[in-house]
């Protein structure tokens, strides 16, 4: 007889994930630190500077199904363990790079390794939680997001200390060693039973979708166009972040917040992974009792407000702090409602491959990173601004107005398809 998973196995599956996260976040969320160090020190300029994180999030996102294909095949040991290593070497290559291609290839490794990661603990919640996907990779998904804020301090110290090489070999190579070490702990489920439709009251698919399935539905190139969109915005504004505070002079200016008194730039950036990594859970668990398209909208819909008080007032340093966590609490959701919509409308099995996939999304909206640093640099910061609230006034409306009604029908049909209620799932 088949042996089953303990109960507590799931949690702590969970939990071993959520901090292999927290070690890639910096890759992410700590780069906007070293930007204006680089260019002080090389006078690469920013936009070319910032063709680095482009490169690193494409390289992240679109080998994420290459990597699946490997989980599914090796399980996630290997690849989180090769993951580990490749993070720790990007970071030596950028403490050593001298030239802008070396820059670029730092980034590259840095993608590989990151997105070893992160695709095989996401795609891993999703196969141990298939009743709680939202929470769980709310939960995964929060340690990316909030995995930077212990460590934002520490390095803008190490940088101003020590200067960015000392930084990026530093913690280079003790986030390294850390994912290696709790690569041996992860493992997928042996069996999972079917989901129980009744136990809440969001539509999910009888039926396990295939990759090559998934992507000739309509449904999954809305939830592709919608993710673009937002996580277009997210990441101007996370690569950006110092620029803009740099730029609205408000960025050493000292403010007071709950007994503490720092750098305007230091306590925002602080704040922002705080609220990214609690809002990655909060709306994964708000969708799994309202449904995700309409989370998605609240989401949305929030964090058009918040650029438009951070286009109105962010010169003002409090208003800054605020308007940017609020921001981001909002904008991290998208890590927890995709990944958790694509499992519910494409079943389990592929949970990984089919969840890697529509990450690759994220790839395709680094490529506007860049493209922001110039209309900044034509136009100023509130041209930037006015195109991240459209892009999220769009996707919002499209989560109410187009996915909802078609993710409705396409599981009706699906829901006409027999399958076998007595036996489990086996996950592959």
């Amino acid at each position: 007889m088949e042996r089953q998973d303990a109960p507590a196995a799931k949690w702590w599956q969970l939990a071993f994930g959520v901090l292999c996260m927290a070690m890639i976040a910096n890759l992410q969320y700590g780069w906007t630190l070293f930007v204006d160090p680089i260019d002080a020190q090389h006078h690469w300029g920013r936009a070319s500077i910032q063709l680095a994180f482009t490169v690193f999030v494409a390289t992240e996102t679109w080998l994420v199904p290459v990597e699946a294909w490997f989980v599914d095949n090796y399980g996630p040991k290997i690849v989180v363990a090769f993951g580990g290593v490749m993070i720790a070497l990007a970071w030596v290559i950028n403490a050593y790079a001298g030239s802008l291609p070396m820059l670029y290839l730092g980034a590259v490794v840095g993608g590989i390794g990151a997105g070893s990661v992160y695709g095989t603990c996401v795609g891993n919640a999703l196969k141990w939680f298939p009743d709680r996907r939202g929470l769980a990779a709310g939960a995964t998904a929060a340690g990316f997001g909030a995995g930077a804020a212990i460590t934002v301090v520490p390095i803008a110290k190490m940088i101003a200390s020590s200067g960015y090489q000392s930084a990026f070999l530093t913690f280079g190579l003790i986030q390294g060693a850390v994912v290696v070490f709790l690569s041996v702990f992860l493992r997928k489920p042996r069996s999972a039973a079917p989901v129980q439709r009744k136990r809440h009251n969001l539509p999910q698919s009888k039926v396990d979708r295939t990759p090559s399935e998934t992507v000739r539905t309509p449904v999954f190139w809305v939830m592709y166009a919608m993710f673009v969109m937002v996580a277009a915005g997210g990441l101007m504004a996370a690569a950006q972040i110092a620029p803009i505070a740099h730029d609205f002079h408000v960025a050493d200016v000292p403010v007071s917040m709950l007994g503490l008194t720092m750098a305007t730039l230091t306590l925002a950036i602080s704040l922002d992974r705080i609220f990214d990594g609690f809002g990655r859970p909060f709306f994964g668990w708000v969708s799994d009792q309202i449904g995700r398209e309409n989370t998605m909208f609240i989401a949305f819909s929030t964090a058009a407000v918040a650029v438009l008080l951070l286009l109105s007032y962010g010169t003002i340093p409090i208003v800054f702090v605020l308007a940017t966590a609020l921001y981001f609490g909002v904008f991290g959701e998208i890590y927890s409602l995709f990944p958790a919509t694509c499992g519910d409308t494409f079943g389990s099995k592929f949970a990984t491959s089919n969840a890697g996939l529509l990450y690759t999304a994220k790839g395709t909206a680094s490529f506007l990173v860049p493209f922001g640093s110039l209309v900044a640099a034509a136009y100023g910061w509130y041209a930037v601004f006015g195109i991240i609230v459209a892009l999220n006034l769009t996707a919002a409306a499209l989560a109410i107005f187009v996915l909802k009604p078609m993710r409705a029908r396409y599981l009706a049909l699906d829901a006409t398809v027999s399958v076998p209620k007595a036996e489990p799932i086996r996950i592959a």
